[in-house]
């Protein structure tokens, strides 16, 4: 069984390495990954949902576009997400579910303030059976 992410250690900032057998698992395994940053997902219930949908130019601009999205979500509702279906992915847009619930400090663990995906170190490609993705946060 493949792994969804791990964590790398990059000095000052914070990153992961995300995998997928196929395109829609590397986002919806970056979007854990990036959620594990800021806390422990085995805490938070899938009580509530979202949808989101962004577009970009490129397959590197769109996994930008999709985390930084996430992480707007969490800084202006507090939103995070422990169960991400994504329903349409393209070169140039993803459309996904998340259930999970409102962050409460006084029930989730507070890890890292992430702040941003950036594209510092950035890469999408395929790797013999499966996909990889190297994502570098600003916290």
């Amino acid at each position: 069984m493949m792994k969804q992410f791990e964590t790398i250690d990059i000095s000052g900032d914070a990153g992961i390495r995300a995998f997928g057998r196929d395109l829609p698992e590397l986002f919806a395994n970056a979007a854990a990954g990036m959620y594990s940053l800021v806390t422990d997902l085995s805490g938070v219930a899938e009580t509530g949902r979202i949808d989101v949908s962004v577009h970009s130019e490129t397959l590197e601009g769109l996994l930008v576009a999709w985390l930084n999205e996430l992480i707007f979500r969490f800084d202006a509702y507090g939103f995070v997400g422990k169960k991400i279906a994504i329903g349409d992915l393209t070169d140039i847009g993803v459309s996904a579910t998340l259930s999970g619930e409102e962050f409460d400090p006084a029930k989730h663990e507070q890890k890292l303030l992430v702040k941003a995906a950036t594209y510092h170190r950035l890469s999408i490609h395929k790797k013999d059976d499966h996909w990889e993705a190297e994502v570098v946060f600003d916290i």
